[in-house]
This record gives structure tokens, C-alpha cells and sequence, in this order.
């Protein structure tokens, strides 16, 4: 076995070894969506929405939405699963079926008052589209406990943080 050498470092840098090195740019994600599932999850997601980023787009649940107060806005989509009706945070309505056509991670954001039958929904559709799915559980560790178990079973990805602005890291991260 042959010794590592400091010369090592500089073999790695000669053209020979250049050829194998990636130069382009990471490309940024084609479409994130950030959906809010309560209403101080609302908050925390308009406020990140006013940041620049890469085409993500921001949304909350209609009025009348699953866990919301009124009637359940879910929807039988093209298949007869459910959908849901989307508020856009510039004042529009979607449906979650039209903005996933082009999306390709679903970051579901919840407080203590997550909801489980819009985040099963939101999962559901986005695991018949191939669609990578992560949970942001915001809130001190015990008072989001039902959060967390509503988010779990439809999240890839589950962090659970007390820190607020995490929602801006964990979208710099996914380059949204």
C-alpha cells in the first residue's frame, strides 16, 4: 500500500484528473410548493413567501378546507381521489392537482394545529406523481406531538424545529 502524499492533492488538480470534475451550476428545482396547513403555519409561510426564490410558489388551505372551519373543500380529482383547493398568498385560488402538474417537492409547513386530513391528501397525490414530499413541524417538541403524527405517515422527510425561520433554510436547501 502506497502512502498518502501531499503531492496527492495536487494530482487531483491536474488536467488529467480535471476531466472528471462537474463545472456546471446545480440547476434549481423546476417547482417547489410550500403548502401551510394551519393558520400560524399561514403566517410563518407568507412571511417566507416574500423572500426571492427559484419559482417556488406559496400556498395555504381554502377556506373550507380539510381542519379548516366549515365545510371540507376536498374535491374528487381526475381519478376520484381527493383534491384540494389552494389560496395562493398573492390572493388567487389553484387546485393542489394543477400545481403539482410541474412540482417536484411538496414541503407541507404545520404548527400545533397540524392537519392530518389535508396532509394525508397532500402526500397521497403526491406519491401517485412521483412527487418527494417533506414536513416542517414548527413548534416546541411536546405541543407538536399530534403534528408530527399527522405528518409522519405522509412526509419523506420530517423535521421538527422551534425555530421558525428553518422554513427559509430547509427551501435554501432544496434550492426553491
Amino acid at each position: 500500500m502506497q502512502p498518502i502524499l501531499a503531492s496527492s492533492c495536487a494530482q487531483a488538480t491536474t488536467a488529467r484528473e480535471a476531466r472528471y470534475r462537474i463545472d456546471a451550476p446545480i440547476a434549481p428545482r423546476r417547482g417547489a410548493r410550500i403548502v401551510a396547513l394551519d393558520d400560524h403555519a399561514a403566517t410563518i409561510v407568507r412571511r417566507a413567501a416574500q423572500q426571492e426564490w427559484n419559482g417556488a410558489r406559496f400556498f395555504t388551505l381554502e377556506v373550507g378546507a380539510p381542519g379548516a372551519k366549515g365545510p371540507a373543500a376536498l374535491l374528487p380529482d381526475g381519478d376520484g381521489s381527493p383534491d384540494i383547493a389552494l389560496h395562493r398568498t398573492d390572493g388567487s385560488s389553484s387546485l393542489l392537482t394543477d400545481e403539482l402538474v410541474d412540482a417536484d417537492v411538496a414541503v407541507m409547513v404545520a404548527t400545533t394545529d397540524g392537519n392530518a386530513e389535508a396532509a394525508e391528501a397532500i402526500g397521497r397525490a403526491c406519491a401517485r406523481r412521483g412527487i418527494m414530499t417533506a414536513g416542517l413541524a414548527l413548534g416546541e417538541r411536546h405541543a407538536v406531538a399530534d403534528t408530527i403524527l399527522a405528518l409522519r405517515p405522509h412526509a419523506q422527510v420530517l423535521l421538527v424545529s422551534g425555530d421558525q425561520e428553518d422554513l427559509a433554510e430547509v427551501l435554501t436547501a432544496l434550492r426553491a
